[in-house]
């Protein structure tokens, strides 16, 4: 994607240098970062592209191309979340300015920037668009500053711009996916120890997305319910099991046990996190020993738990799911990201993907009305510097 050309109609210069920041997907592990479990994202190529340079002051200034709007904002005033005029910052520029203010938080050089960006990563479809600028621009700062900061870490830093100055509770799963990915595989990342590896998927398998056309707001969604339902759930479940910190720390036997004692909706919302961290333990022995036909079924049972369980899918997200079980070439399907609207994700046999997508389209036109986007991702590499053209 070409970004050099914009900047250098906007700025009247040739930028330093151009990063991009992939977008992911999951395959299993919905909802369960913030509790302590394990995940299994990918990044993709569908990625967020930076053109920039040192702007010679404190000031930032930015323009998100996609959406034709600029902003600008000092260094030494993030807290206020205004722009130099005193204005409130858009919701786009928040994720930027809260990376530049956890960096500066943490005695990390950052200097003022001129920058444009654009992505094809469709916004608020749960592909992580959000992390994908943000962990974009700490790769950005962090190369103009010539400071050293291992990308887990860097991860962290913009796991706590988005919760702390964002004022979403998101988990760390998408920020360390799209700073960490590996070309052809997925991540197995245990989100408590924070160690990870590379799982290869399947050979001769893609990845095929499917944008519902369905938008939500994370920030206004009921994300923040249901994270502090599991909360809630941990809090009762330590009368049983006082050493309870988190829901990973409860097998699915113990919780048959004691799940009883809890009130109808928390235990719900519990009862899919402790399963679907069982799931993510089984999908990557699964990937280990080839079996696709059980990475499928633990795909479609991960989507029922959090149609029924968590209650965070949607009848459009739902009838793409249904639609790609009868579909020749499918694997395994479900949502997505957090839920609410956004895209499914489908495991399916290369050989047959353009089957696949027609059928689902047209699926999907037929049981909606709506016109679903459908296209094949592969599994890429992280965030990365490129070089200018």
């Amino acid at each position: 994607m070409d970004v050099v050309s914009p900047y250098k109609e906007v700025f009247k210069s040739k930028p330093r240098l151009v990063v991009r920041g992939p977008g992911r997907v999951n395959l299993l592990g919905e909802h369960v970062d913030y509790n302590g479990g394990p995940v299994l994202p990918a990044a993709i190529e569908q990625s967020v592209w930076i053109a920039a340079d040192d702007s010679g002051s404190e000031q930032i200034n930015i323009r998100a191309l996609d959406l034709n709007e600029a902003v600008s904002f000092c260094l030494d005033d993030m807290g206020a979340k205004q722009d130099k005029k005193g204005h409130a910052l858009p919701v786009w520029a928040l994720y930027p300015a809260g990376v530049a203010w956890i960096l500066k938080k943490n005695d990390l050089k950052i200097k003022g920037i001129n920058a444009v960006f654009s992505s094809n990563i469709p916004m608020g479809s749960g592909l992580s668009s959000s992390a994908a600028i943000e962990v974009a621009f700490a790769v950005l700062w962090q190369t103009l500053g010539g400071w050293s900061c291992d990308r887990l870490k860097l991860a962290q830093l913009c796991q706590q711009a988005e919760n702390q100055y964002v004022g979403v509770a998101c988990g760390i799963m998408d920020q360390f996916a799209t700073a960490c990915g590996v070309k052809d595989h997925a991540l197995y990342f245990d989100t408590r120890s924070l160690e990870w590896y590379p799982a290869p998927l399947p050979k001769g398998t893609v990845l095929v997305i499917a944008d519902s056309g369905m938008r939500r707001s994370l920030t206004s969604s009921a994300y923040n319910d249901r994270r502090a339902a599991c909360e809630e759930a941990v809090r009762l479940l330590q009368k049983y099991k006082p050493e309870m910190t988190c829901l990973r720390d409860i097998s699915p036997q113990e919780f048959v046990a004691y799940g009883e004692y809890l009130p109808p909706l928390i235990r719900k919302r519990a009862e899919h996190v402790v399963k679907e961290i069982a799931r993510v333990e089984s999908a990557v022995n699964a990937l280990e020993r080839e079996d696709t036909r059980a990475i499928g079924a633990l795909m479609f049972a991960g989507h029922v738990s959090l149609r029924d369980y968590y209650e965070v899918s949607i009848p459009e997200l739902d009838c793409l799911v249904s639609l790609a079980r009868s579909l020749p070439g499918c694997i395994g399907a479900r949502l997505t990201g957090a839920g609410f609207g956004g895209c499914t994700i489908n495991l399916v046999w290369a050989a047959q993907a353009d089957e696949f997508i027609a059928g689902l389209e047209q699926g999907y036109r037929e049981k909606t009305g709506r016109q679903a986007k459908v296209y094949v991702c592969h599994a890429s590499e992280g965030t990365t510097i490129l070089p200018v053209e």
